[in-house]
């Protein structure tokens, strides 16, 4: 192609197939724009810099102010020079120094703000694009990011790909200023009406929902502030990559496809492959490579510079997750339009309270498409109702989880994996990490469960905890100090855990421990029985939820028990009276025992006792409490502990803790009659009481029930919520008085009424 101008030679940049391993029926294009004299942006500097020529708005030798630290800057530089304009360059110190000597080159002054301000560094660009503005009148602002001659400028491109390809199923194109792809795709779909558009952004860009992180080091796309020209509705899917993820692309670029090229054409390379892997046969896919890779050899190229930033510490995926457009992503990730295929959220299992059928309707509310597995259907009261799809398989097997996910959806779609239920933590965890996504260390998990194994690590970091001894039968009991606790190694909800008086006692328990080789799930118990010294103190939990490997509390819960002897829950009440110091030690407590399991991703409930010594831990569980605690939370401070967990799970932002309004506060309904339930009285006069919130009965007429041995004979529940600690005491009181169990006592001719305290 011959031209008489210099700035003739712009476009016309070469359409080349990629050699793309296993699919050859598919056809990779890239549209190598760094085949321009400088980079894609030449086109838009042409055709904004022609047209304000032409209309007057820019006259013969007046300035131009540009605010960029890359190819637009050359782009314009290119231009303005060519057709006699002085140029200026508005810059921050990421700029390069090759673009910098290409700027001095071609006898541009270049202005490099020195710090940035409110809105990141492209906010101290435009303010001292402004000034300069100001000190040059009749100059000419290209504004890159709203004038629409920037979107105009690739019709061009559409055109030559129209001239080179007869159909174009997707193109894929980095987004900095939105002109490019925005551009170019609705130029393409004049023609190609069902074209699809896959944006390319970089983790921290704010563009498309994203939080900003101004210290990010890919450069060329991503952007700090919200660009007129970038047109949402254009672009059907968006993927964001991490800083390590984009550089490692662009060096697979060279190796793979000898394309020496900048951050921007890796990036857009490696959703480009993974497009093409999942294509059906046939399909034509075009990407956008904008720049070279001249401007980067002391960046992306340099090994000093991967070790100086770190970057192999960060993330890297070799597939991306679907995730709800306002999840924050911290590596490899992508989002469709609401319309379109929502992120799956899958439940392994559920425990059997309200919460459990909660969990996917939240998950559903926050964008997501939620999978329930599970092995017996049956087990849920109120699954049929729940809003999500159930997949019978064997959740005790993690082949034959990921098989049955396999069998519904793309694996890619799986955006986050939970449970409710304690008993599936381990196995949640463990096909979270399967499908390579963000959740809780499997071993972490298992520390926790595995309560002789959380008492080794406990007691190598120095935390505060009651004596201990692992008992693999009756006869290693010997001579144990009493009273001491014994209970199962793994099991929950209080099951099996007795204060014993006598080592005789302890024995026997360790006996009726060790006979029971299954849970109530049907899963093989953890052999043997832990011996505990019995720490004397009031009850307290504690709600976290790890965050950025930070765990934050959002509750101290006061607990009252039954008895001491199998410590059944009575009641909880938040927040619990404590001085602040106290409180913190408590927090301190369970922080140092957090980290120490390594427990710092998502929701922990750690029981502790403040002894006159302090307080000690007596477990650490890896889940959200039960006995409805986050119910408690969000009636005192608005913050909905389910729906924190779920978020976190996601990647969506976490609500931050909340200061309590007034107390709220629990009472469990029991019976203390064992025999045959008859009736239930006194529930509506119950609800009517000041400052009730809820009244729920857990069974119906015909059940047996009797005094509780664990949190499963438990009745139902009463929940209050007052301005203060004694008018929630009087409430929860007179509550419970009001509701009566009608009990059949066994062997006895007829039944009488029982209260429900």
């Amino acid at each position: 192609m011959r031209g008489e101008r210099l700035i003739d030679a712009i476009g016309d940049t070469p359409l080349v197939r990629l050699g793309l391993p296993g699919r050859p029926d598919v056809r990779a294009y890239a549209k190598l724009e760094m085949g321009n004299l400088f980079a894609m942006k030449d086109r838009v500097a042409r055709n904004i810099i022609l047209r304000a020529r032409a209309s007057g708005e820019l006259a013969e030798g007046a300035p131009l102010v540009e605010s960029s630290s890359g190819t637009m800057a050359l782009g314009v530089a290119l231009v303005g020079r060519a057709l006699g304009h002085p140029v200026h360059i508005v810059t921050d110190p990421r700029i390069d120094a090759i673009t910098l000597a290409k700027l001095d080159a071609l006898g541009c002054a270049v202005h490099v703000v020195s710090h940035m301000d409110e809105r990141g560094w492209q906010g101290a660009r435009l303010a001292m694009l402004g000034r300069i503005m100001a000190e040059n009148p009749g100059a000419f602002w290209p504004r890159q990011y709203e004038n629409p001659d920037n979107p105009a400028a690739y019709r061009t491109l559409a055109d030559e790909l129209l001239a080179e390809l007869d159909h174009i199923d997707t193109i894929v194109g980095p987004v900095g200023s939105g002109g490019s792809l925005c551009g170019t795709t609705r130029a393409l779909r004049e023609t190609l009406p069902e074209l699809r558009a896959v944006g390319v952004d970089c983790v921290g860009s704010v563009l498309f929902g994203q939080p900003d992180w101004p210290q990010r080091l890919q450069s060329g796309l991503g952007n700090s502030m919200h660009p007129p020209n970038l047109d949402r509705t254009v672009i059907d899917e968006v993927h964001w990559l991490n800083d390590r993820e984009a550089f490692a692309a662009t060096r697979d670029l060279a190796r793979e496809q000898f394309l020496f090229a900048g951050n921007t054409s890796g990036s857009a390379y490696r959703v480009l492959t993974w497009l093409a892997e999942r294509a059906e046969p046939g399909a034509t896919i075009v990407g956008i490579f904008p720049d070279r890779g001249d401007r980067y050899v002391d960046t992306v190229h340099s090994e000093k510079f991967w070790a100086d930033r770190n970057l192999t510490a960060l993330p890297l995926r070799t597939s991306p997750r679907l995730v709800p457009p306002d999840a924050v992503v911290r590596e490899w990730a992508y989002s469709v339009r609401p319309d379109e295929n929502r992120p799956a959220f899958v439940f392994v299992e559920s425990n059997t309270t309200g919460t459990g059928m909660r969990a996917p309707a939240t998950a559903r509310r926050l964008g997501y498409r939620p999978v329930f597995l599970t092995d017996r259907p049956e087990r849920y009261l109120g699954l049929a109702d729940a809003p999500a799809e159930t997949v019978v398989c064997d959740t005790g097997d993690l082949a034959a989880m990921t098989d049955a996910l396999a069998g519904l959806l793309p694996l890619e779609q799986v955006s986050a994996v939970g449970t409710t239920s304690e008993f599936y933590l381990l196995a949640a965890a463990e096909l979270a990490a399967r499908l390579g996504l963000p959740a809780a260390a499997p071993a972490a998990v298992a520390r926790c469960r595995n309560k002789a194994e959380l008492r080794a690590t406990l007691a190598a970091a120095g935390v505060p905890q009651p004596e201990f001894a692992f008992v693999a039968d009756a006869e290693e009991i010997g001579a144990v100090p009493v009273p001491c606790v014994v209970k199962p190694v793994d099991e929950s909800g209080s099951t099996g855990v007795l204060r014993c008086t006598t080592a005789r006692e302890a024995a026997a328990q360790v006996r009726a421990i060790t006979a029971v080789t299954v849970n109530g799930r049907g899963q093989r118990r953890a052999p043997g029985a832990l011996v505990e010294s019995y720490a004397v103190g009031p009850e307290y939990s504690v709600e976290m939820i790890g965050v950025d490997g930070e765990p934050r509390l959002y509750a101290i819960v006061e607990k009252s028990l039954v008895d001491d002897v199998q410590f059944v829950e009575a009641g909880h009440v938040v927040p619990a009276d404590l001085a602040a110091d106290t409180a913190q030690a408590i927090a301190d407590t369970v922080r140092k025992a957090l980290l120490a399991l390594g427990m710092t991703h998502g929701a922990t409930h750690t029981e502790v006792r403040l002894t006159a010594a302090g307080p000690v831990v007596i477990e650490v569980n890896p889940r959200l409490a039960g006995g409805m605690i986050p119910e408690l939370v969000r009636v005192g401070t608005g913050v909905d502990l389910l729906e924190q967990q779920v978020r976190h799970l996601g990647g969506l932002p976490v609500a931050e803790p909340a200061p309590f309004d007034g107390h709220a506060g629990i009472r469990f309904l029991r019976a203390d009659v064992r025999g045959t339930l008859t009736a239930v009285d006194g529930v509506a006069e119950a609800e009517a009481e000041p400052f009730v919130r809820q009244v729920t009965v857990t069974v119906s007429p015909g059940a047996v029930v009797g005094p509780p041995t664990d949190a499963y004979g438990r009745l139902g529940y009463v929940i209050a919520h007052a301005p203060s600690r004694a008018e929630l005491d009087r409430a929860l009181d007179r509550a419970v008085a009001l509701v009566r169990f009608r009990v059949a006592a066994a062997g006895s001719a007829g039944a009488s009424w029982v209260s429900g305290s």
